[in-house]
């Protein structure tokens, strides 16, 4: 007798394992999809109808239009990046000798959020601490 003439051969594949993974990876792939929509802020700023301009000797004034071009204090920039941002933000600081001054940001209803985002940033990393974004002028009354 033989040693080994008994043993059984397995010819089949047993998939059992193979199913739970593709099940734990179906699971997580629910519950990641509704997060992959979420890559772009979608921000409807409010209206108002009657809004108390402030004074523009107070603080820094951001203007973006529809086309992404951007107005610090009414002086136009040429330039989307960032880095120009702050550095433009900081010489506005300088010359004004203040580093306690609040920024608004006015924004078109039409323009990027992306844009307005970078404002943001560039003007954090200018040193702002105090920013808002100023509502939008209807012209209904």
């Amino acid at each position: 007798m033989s040693i080994g003439t008994n043993v059984a051969e397995f010819n089949d594949i047993n998939v059992t394992p193979l199913t739970d993974v593709f099940l734990v990876l179906l699971v997580i792939m629910i519950l990641i999809a509704p997060l992959i929509d979420k890559s772009e802020l979608k921000i409807k700023p409010p209206e108002t109808q009657h809004a108390k301009k402030d004074d523009a000797s107070k603080g820094i004034f951001i203007d973006i239009d529809k086309d992404g071009q951007l107005a610090i204090n009414g002086r136009a920039i040429k330039s989307d990046d960032p880095a120009l941002i702050q550095a433009k933000i900081e010489e506005f600081l300088r010359n004004a000798g203040k580093r306690d001054v609040a920024c608004t940001v006015n924004a078109d209803a039409e323009c990027k959020e992306r844009e307005v985002v970078d404002v943001m940033t560039a003007a954090a990393a200018a040193g702002i601490k105090r920013m808002r974004v100023a509502t939008i002028q209807s012209s209904n009354y």
